[in-house]
């Protein structure tokens, strides 16, 4: 009796550079995949505005989201320095 070959398809990644990124920070081979293969693979998210573009109330009531202290005293662009690196 013959046995019958499986074909081994290799999977095509999308998003090669993103796929790439991914196993460099561990992520399994398919776990890598399934990331990469999403129709918005390495499109950038969120639709707001940077911070340097809001006002500094907009900025303050994100702060106070995140749970940054002394934000009342803090100037804007504080407030922002303090919201990248939270």
């Amino acid at each position: 009796m013959i046995a019958k070959q499986q074909s081994s398809t290799i999977p095509q990644i999308k998003n090669e550079e993103q796929y790439e990124a991914l196993r460099d920070k561990g992520m399994s081979k398919e776990k890598a995949a399934r990331i990469a293969n999403t129709p918005n693979s390495g499109k950038k998210g969120g639709k707001k505005p940077p911070y340097e573009d809001q006002t500094k109330e907009e900025v303050y009531l994100q702060a106070k989201k995140v749970g940054i202290s002394g934000r009342s005293t803090i100037s804007k662009e504080d407030l922002i320095k303090a919201l990248r690196t939270h």
